[in-house]
């Protein structure tokens, strides 16, 4: 009898993290003491006067989006082409948060999440570190002979 055990791609790893990560931050934003100013936290909008960690504007809708990134990356998690694809795709859709919040004002109504300075920097920051770890596990993965997908091989 062999023992045949398929080691978790580091694609999937790095999705469920990234996944625990905006799931945990979704949550924090809800915590007051966390969330400066709790008491100023609305629906969404510019107005929001609301701080995670006394430097991330946020609102209730933003802390949403993130807890959605996170069940994203959860589920994601469950194959290596699907975690590629969150780590790529939502590395994308940051650093267009990143570029939109750059061009737009910050205190007109197109910043309904809402963003601030911190935020976009932020943003870039994020964006280019899940496309990187995208590209990266891709790499480790193809190199460790996990990729395609060992359910796609007949397992």
């Amino acid at each position: 009898m062999t023992d045949v055990r398929v080691r978790r791609s580091t694609a999937r790893t790095a999705a469920a993290l990234f996944g625990i990560a905006f799931l945990a931050v979704g949550v924090l934003g809800f915590v007051p003491g966390i969330t400066a100013d709790y008491g100023a936290l609305r629906f969404a909008g510019h107005e929001s006067g609301a701080q995670l960690f006394g430097v991330f504007t946020v609102s209730v809708l933003h802390n949403l989006v993130h807890l959605l990134f996170g069940v994203l990356g959860v589920l994601a998690s469950r194959a290596n082409g699907s975690s590629r694809a969150f780590l790529m795709i939502g590395g994308g859709v940051y650093v267009l948060l990143w570029v939109f919040g750059l061009a737009m004002d910050h205190d007109s109504a197109a910043n309904f999440l809402p963003m601030d300075n911190a935020d976009d920097w932020l943003h870039l920051g994020l964006g280019v570190a899940m496309i990187a770890t995208g590209i990266a596990t891709a790499a480790a993965d193809r190199a460790r002979g996990q990729y395609p997908e060992p359910e796609k091989q007949g397992r």
